[in-house]
């Protein structure tokens, strides 16, 4: 058997049994693709798809122990061309990165500038998505995800502190808030609608949880993915805004009042959250580095490569790190 067919069963996999969908993926031909899964299938003595017709149809049980073997034997095949290239001091690829849409509109454009001028031969892939579906992006492939929670730490790999932040409110200055020269209470901030982001939604909310510990409700007027269309919506008049305050500044949203937001509502931290047993490409290391300069390169790669235990530094607020970053 050969890594190519692994690749490809891999594809079939994961482009849903779809077999032309699964060769566009792998710059394959369709007819090249359905002849090395038969010769993977000859050598091994069994079929690895339960077919109906000419179609695959379902993945077989012993289908399913080959494909958690392969997907590991192609994990370190590609470890082991990052781990050679680095030590060739060779600069180029593709780094992919799964995050939040805040973190790619606010934190992430001045750090990724810098890495371009550091690493000019390596494209930056931005995934921009919901929290929900960030971290199935770094289990689909991606190098790195990051992601914010508040209290929990995230799952799905190894999970780096990078920075803390507060939400605050955003309000038109006709606003019923907006004279409030203090942060308003949860109770004060429930008698007015409220937008917000998607998250809010869910039950296990931080900012749901806040208000039932308060013993009120709020009123989500609605919600979105991107801070810019809280704005919007704020601007119509149709709420406050809740949004991180890596969303929000004095030149671009001067036609609004910024209050900070209730303390009861917890503060988050984004993390980087990077697929176990990964061999991170330096440019990636740059990445995270240039997001969290207090992450020591050298400490980072020994604790991906599992040489030295995880104690990673106190995480500064953004307030703190937004100087070092746009620097």
């Amino acid at each position: 058997m050969t890594l190519t067919q692994l690749r490809y069963l891999v594809a079939i996999a994961d482009s849903g049994l779809n077999i032309t969908l699964a060769a566009e993926r792998v710059h394959a031909t369709q007819p090249g693709l359905s002849k090395q899964l038969k010769q993977l299938e000859d050598e091994l003595g069994f079929q690895l798809f339960v077919r109906k017709g000419r179609s695959l149809d379902a993945i077989a049980p012993a289908g399913e122990r080959v494909l958690e073997h392969a997907r590991r034997i192609l994990a370190e095949a590609a470890n082991i061309r990052s781990y050679a290239a680095n030590e060739r001091g060779e600069y180029s690829g593709r780094l992919l990165l799964a995050t939040t849409h805040t973190q790619a509109r606010y934190v992430l454009p001045p750090v990724i500038a810098a890495i371009r001028r550091e690493f000019p031969r390596v494209d930056v892939d931005l995934q921009a998505a919901s929290d929900a579906e960030v971290l199935q992006q770094l289990h689909d492939g991606a190098d790195v995800a990051l992601i914010s929670t508040a209290g929990a730490t995230p799952s799905g790999g190894l999970p780096v502190p990078l920075y803390r932040w507060r939400r605050v409110l955003l309000v038109p200055l006709s606003h019923p808030l907006a004279g409030l020269q203090r942060a308003p209470t949860l109770a004060e901030l429930a008698r007015h609608p409220l937008i917000s982001y998607e998250s809010s939604t869910r039950g296990d909310s931080s900012m749901r949880r806040a208000f039932a510990a308060a013993g009120v409700e709020p009123q989500i007027a609605m919600t979105a993915r991107d801070a810019n269309l809280i704005k919007t919506y704020v601007r119509a008049g149709l709420g406050a805004g809740l949004l991180a305050e890596m969303a929000v500044g004095p030149r671009e949203d001067d036609d609004l009042r910024i209050l900070e937001a209730p303390a009861e509502i917890p503060e988050c931290i984004t993390w980087a959250v990077i697929p176990r047993g990964r061999v991170l490409r330096d440019y990636a290391l740059a990445l995270l580095h240039g997001v969290a300069p207090q992450l020591d390169r050298r400490d980072l790669r020994r604790v991906i490569e599992g040489n030295l235990d995880a104690d990673w530094p106190h995480p500064p607020s953004w307030r703190e790190l937004s100087q070092a970053i746009t620097i």
